[in-house]
C-alpha cells in the first residue's frame, strides 16, 4: 500500500506545481484566475464528497467494499490528466477537477481505513510516518523533475506520465486483495490478520 501510494502521489507531483502554467498557456481564457478555481473545485469537492463516502465505506462491514472503493477511486484519479491533454476551455479543466476529486474522494478514507486496520500491533507510529515520508520523497522529486520534462519535452508526456503512475498504484492493489478482511464479528470487530 506505501508502495502504491508513493506512485500515485509521484505522478500528481510531476504536474502539481506546474498545472497553473499549463493552464495559463494552453487553455484559452487561461488565467491565473481559472488555475485558482481549478485548485478550489478539486479541494472543495474531494473535502465535502469524502465524508459521505467514508461514511457509507464504515456502515458496510468487511474490507471489499473499502477495496473497490480504493480501486476505482485510483483509477478515476488515474484517468483524469489524459483528459487535460484534450481540455481547451476552462470548464473542462473544471470538470476534470471534479473527476479527480470524486476519486479521491473514494480512494483516501478507503486506504486509510484499510491501512489502518493492517498496521502491526506497536508499529503504528513507524507505518504512518513511512508512508508519509515516501509520499513526501516521491512528490518533492517528481516536482523537481516535472518542470524538467515540461520544458524539455512538453505537458503531454507529463499527463501522460501521471497516468501510467497512477495506473502502477492501481495495479499494486490486486496484489492485497487476498487480504482483504471478512465481514466483522456481532461485536463490530474485525478479525485480525493472520500476519499479525
Amino acid at each position: 500500500m506505501v508502495f502504491s501510494d508513493l506512485f500515485l502521489a509521484s505522478g500528481w507531483g510531476l504536474i502539481a506545481p506546474i498545472l497553473a502554467i499549463y493552464i495559463i498557456k494552453n487553455i484559452k481564457g487561461g488565467d491565473v484566475e481559472v488555475a485558482g478555481i481549478a485548485m478550489g473545485v478539486y479541494w472543495l469537492f474531494k473535502s465535502i464528497l469524502q465524508i459521505p463516502i467514508a461514511r457509507y465505506l464504515d456502515r458496510n462491514h468487511g474490507e471489499k467494499d473499502d477495496y473497490y472503493a480504493l480501486i476505482g477511486g485510483t483509477l478515476l484519479a488515474s484517468l483524469t490528466p489524459i483528459g487535460f491533454i484534450f481540455a481547451v476551455l476552462p470548464w473542462h479543466i473544471y470538470v476534470l477537477q471534479g473527476i479527480h476529486a470524486l476519486g479521491m474522494a473514494m480512494a483516501v478514507p478507503s486506504w486509510s481505513a484499510i491501512f489502518t486496520r493492517h498496521i502491526g500491533k506497536g508499529k503504528e507510529a513507524f507505518s504512518w510516518s513511512l508512508d508519509s515520508s515516501s509520499v513526501g520523497l516521491g512528490a518533492g522529486a517528481a516536482g523537481v523533475l516535472g518542470g524538467t520534462i515540461a520544458k524539455v519535452f512538453g505537458f503531454i508526456p507529463l499527463f501522460v506520465g501521471v497516468s501510467v503512475f497512477g495506473l502502477l498504484a492501481t495495479l499494486l492493489f490486486f496484489l492485497i486483495k487476498k487480504d482483504m478482511l471478512p465481514r466483522t464479528s456481532k461485536d463490530g470487530v474485525f478479525p485480525m490478520p493472520k500476519y499479525h
